[in-house]
């Protein structure tokens, strides 16, 4: 696939999709608003990707909203999130194969509501997060008001949300808000190790675990109850089942298809 500011790559069950505009710490412009949100249709819709890798080319993860690109206009704010960030963000979040963040560096306002829409964080132990929002005078968008505190509780949102503080990937990594923080020289290996586990899973079970934690957050106990039944039935008729059970009598390393 060819996009004007970012890479898309297919490789072995996993695509990665890398931000690419380094020279502007891969800040959002329109084009890589909606590049973005074509190349995560594009790897739903591929029946050979397993698992997506996202992150940016250079020194930043992302840089969030390149204010430069919308510098001098009137902005309607809330047309702007609604056709802009919004559909970007509700399809990470609906993606039924995982994601996975290589946080290489910064990210910050929208390029942090980024990060966190992702389902498996791996950052840079030199990367950082920070909510930037409140230092132009604006609030928490692209998702980062409903991450922020399931992931850090309410205090610390406030806190990280009011004063724009800086999180460093140890303590994000201490405070839950990412997976796993490693060395420059582990992140690439860290990164292939997740991706590849993903891309032998079993794709299908993975996905509606995926629903099911995205909808028990919303949900009482009698409507987990009933739709874990619901999705147990869906996952106990797939191949990989079939598969899985085969393996375990046979004693055997299950070779998971994704169906």
């Amino acid at each position: 696939m060819k996009f004007d500011t970012i890479e898309y790559i297919a490789q072995e069950g996993v695509v990665t999709i890398a931000l690419n505009r380094p020279e502007r710490y891969n800040a959002f412009n329109e084009q890589m608003r909606e590049d973005l949100l074509h190349a995560m249709q594009t790897a739903e819709k591929d029946e050979k990707c397993r698992a997506i890798v996202l992150t940016g080319r250079g020194k930043a993860f992302c840089s969030g909203q390149d204010l430069k690109d919308i510098e001098g206009q009137e902005i309607d704010f809330s047309d702007f999130l609604k056709n802009g960030y919004n559909p970007l963000i509700r399809t990470m979040r609906a993606m039924p194969k995982p994601i996975i963040a290589r946080v290489n560096g910064v990210a910050a306002g929208a390029g942090c509501s980024l990060a966190l829409a992702c389902d498996f964080i791996i950052a840079d132990d030199r990367a950082s997060f920070v909510e930037v929002f409140v230092g132009i005078g604006l609030v928490l968008d692209s998702g980062s008001s409903y991450f922020l505190p399931r992931l850090v509780g309410s205090n610390r949102a406030f806190e990280l949300a009011t004063m724009g503080s800086k999180v460093s990937a140890s303590k994000a990594l201490e405070w839950g808000m990412i997976n796993r923080a490693v060395n420059t020289e582990r992140l690439d290996s860290e990164v292939l190790e997740v991706a590849t586990y993903y891309a032998s899973a079993p794709t299908l079970a993975v996905a509606c675990m995926k629903k099911m934690l995205n909808d028990s957050l919303t949900s009482s106990l009698d409507q987990v109850l009933e739709y874990e039944a619901l999705y147990q039935q869906i996952a106990g008729s797939s191949n990989d089942y079939k598969e899985g059970v085969a393996a375990f009598i046979e004693k055997r390393k299950p070779q998971f298809k994704g169906e």
